[in-house]
């Protein structure tokens, strides 16, 4: 394993792995929808989703970052806007993850990105959907929880670093499962960018400008 690879891999693919294999109990067949597809953790998720057997459909904000997912093995790809989302905005997107999703639903969401994104998710889950809570880099989401009645569903909490700490065991398994999917080549970090240690900052704002696709990596010489 490349060395850049090895730098990619375990923060990203662990969390995304614990979320789908452990607190999603993902299964063949069903349906996936990423938002924040083509970032570090959104990209392992598409990889990991179609190792583990299901349609994944990939939420992006642009067409450069649908491209990349599509190249990651995605099944759809939705680009949704960016910035605040008014209710008409919102419902089209929840009605635009059902439809790609195959009309019911999506059985899981991964949301790595949270604020005005995460209602409509929800809204689009099938019955009994798991809502994985992963992140929210545009903000801290507050969501109406007849929801979880009416579509019987659970919002799930994804905590990989404490769930390290609490059950290293079950950890081992599952970074054993990381390392098979490598080797069976089913998985690989994408290294799309490299900077040397000392230009780290120009690394820094290139994921605040929200420009990276997959991950990048500094090289220490």
């Amino acid at each position: 394993m490349p060395f850049d690879e090895a730098a990619g891999l375990m923060l990203t693919y662990g969390t995304s792995h614990y979320a789908l294999r452990d607190r999603a109990n993902i299964q063949p067949g069903e349906s996936l929808f990423i938002l924040g597809a083509a970032g570090g953790v959104g990209a392992a998720a598409i990889e990991l989703g179609k190792a583990m057997g299901a349609k994944v459909v990939a939420g992006v904000s642009s067409e450069e970052k649908a491209a990349f997912c599509k190249e990651l093995g995605a099944d759809e790809t939705i680009i949704y806007p960016t910035g605040a989302l008014d209710r008409d905005a919102q419902k089209a997107l929840s009605n635009e993850i059902k439809t790609k999703c195959g009309g019911e639903g999506a059985n899981v969401i991964y949301d790595a990105v949270g604020g005005d994104y995460a209602e409509p998710a929800v809204r689009a889950l099938a019955w009994e959907g798991r809502y994985l809570v992963i992140g929210f880099p545009a903000g801290i989401p507050k969501l109406p929880l007849n929801l979880t009645l009416l579509k019987s569903c659970q919002i799930v909490g994804v905590f990989w670093g404490a769930f390290t700490m609490r059950d290293p065991k079950k950890n081992e398994k599952y970074v054993d499962e990381i390392f098979e999917f490598y080797r069976d080549g089913k998985i690989r970090p994408r290294i799309t960018a490299t900077f040397p240690l000392e230009k780290a900052a120009e690394a820094l704002n290139l994921m605040m400008d929200r420009k990276v696709l997959g991950k990048v990596a500094l090289i220490v010489e």
